[in-house]
């Protein structure tokens, strides 16, 4: 693994098939290791697992019920303006530094509300969602603290199949100004979140200023090719890269507000 800016002629990227359904309490890097045994796969020195922030949040119970949820008059009467439900509402507020627009257009059986997550993500519902829920009714949030369980399992791995290892935990945003939506990185071990290049030189030897490539997101959006969401794929692993390990933090890839030009 290099110790400068990442470069590479090859990658592979693989789905760890056979990974059980998750519940609260159970063992994510025990599951991991126990299922590439089974496949007769190990970990190789400088592979990246990409991993599903839900099973991460599964296992560690960031999960809630709607039946447990009694909304505020703010979320009654913000869920009027989109036509949610006032307890999903209440939930995605208490995830929610602020609400940034909510809007309901009049062909929308649904409307949007596009929030600041607690650790600064800006997204649709701050991140909580019922895809992949275990039932009807119940609502994943993200974990409390992913570059912390991101720097856990990646430790447990380490450990057990001895090289160096990286981890970005994801998640799917959508995107300002550009339809559809991708993978995003939310929690980071080891991997940079960006690669700043000013001061290497392009293919042509010019010097580069400002170029930086969102390298945790770059992987995390790739991850998506292989994680679909009917395939009960929640981890995919990145052969052939090289890049320097550090010490990273998923906040690396937040824009900061007085850099936000449409704030």
């Amino acid at each position: 693994m290099s110790n400068s800016i990442f470069s590479s002629s090859e990658l592979s990227m693989f789905r760890l098939a056979g990974l059980p359904d998750f519940q609260a309490g159970d063992d994510l890097a025990q599951s991991i290791i126990a299922t590439l045994e089974a496949n007769k796969q190990s970990l190789q020195q400088g592979d990246i697992l990409v991993i599903a922030h839900k099973v991460v949040s599964k296992t560690e119970g960031a999960c809630v019920e709607l039946a447990d949820i009694t909304p505020s008059e703010e979320a009654i009467e913000l869920a009027k303006q989109v036509n949610k439900d006032p307890r999903k509402v209440q939930v995605i507020l208490s995830q929610s530094k602020r609400v940034v627009r909510a809007m309901k257009r009049p062909d929308q059986e649904e409307g949007v509300l596009i929030a600041e997550h607690k650790k600064g993500y800006i997204c649709a519902n701050a991140a909580v969602d019922e895809s992949n829920a275990d039932h009807p009714g119940q609502l994943i949030l993200l974990p409390e603290d992913p570059d912390s369980s991101a720097q856990t399992l990646c430790a447990r791995l380490e450990a057990h199949f001895g090289c160096d290892l990286g981890v970005v935990i994801s998640d799917t945003f959508g995107r300002p100004w550009r339809l559809g939506q991708t993978n995003v990185a939310i929690g980071l071990a080891n991997v940079p979140g960006v690669m700043h290049m000013a001061g290497e030189v392009d293919a042509f030897g010019r010097p580069l200023s400002v170029t930086a490539p969102a390298f945790g997101d770059e992987l995390a959006a790739a991850s998506g090719l292989l994680m679909e969401k009917s395939a009960k794929a929640p981890v995919i692993v990145f052969r052939g890269l090289s890049w320097p390990k550090t010490d990273s933090s998923s906040r690396d890839l937040i824009r900061a507000h007085n850099e936000d030009l449409f704030r």
